[in-house]
């Protein structure tokens, strides 16, 4: 799983060479937000459910297509996998305050969404606005410290970003 320590070690090995002091002060830098990381990942893993349905609410509010009661079966079923995949993504965003990098987005998220979106005919603007939704939501000191919203913030960036 790629993290700040892993790239580091793996970036080092692969020149031949021992980290250099940037890639230590990285690494250091890393391990300096560990704690307001796993603050946040507490928190999440702690309101996980209401965070998901709040920000799948504020999707289907704005697309209220996605509301229609006359288009049966097919907007249920998406419904139902939008809940899930937002539930999914903030699980992601949990692993990867723990791990420190963003490899459970990578592997698990982010690698192919689009051409599986894509294929399906499945549009991301929803995704894109339950998960914006759920960034402009936090607040700190109400939810958490700011080093730790920050941290939070970043990942919902980089995800969002990867669904844009």
């Amino acid at each position: 799983m790629k993290s700040v320590i892993t790239t580091v070690v793996t970036s080092a090995d692969a020149a031949d060479r021992f980290p250099s002091s940037s890639d230590l002060e990285s690494v250091q830098g890393s391990i300096q937000r560990s704690t307001a990381r796993l603050e946040t990942a507490e928190k999440l893993a702690n309101n996980i459910d209401a965070v998901a349905k709040e920000s799948y609410d504020a999707c289907i509010k704005k697309y209220s297509y996605l509301n229609d009661p006359g288009q049966a079966n097919s907007t249920d079923v998406f419904k139902e996998k939008c809940l899930r995949d937002i539930k999914h993504y903030l699980r992601l965003i949990n692993y990867c305050l723990v791990v420190g990098g963003t490899g459970p987005l990578d592997e698990w998220g982010i690698a192919g969404q689009r051409e599986v979106y894509r294929a399906l005919g499945l549009p991301t603007a929803p995704y894109v606005e339950a998960l914006s939704f759920a960034r402009n939501r936090g607040c700190a000191p109400r939810d958490m410290s700011a080093q730790a919203l920050t941290e939070y913030n970043a990942l919902l960036d980089y995800l969002i970003n990867s669904l844009s």
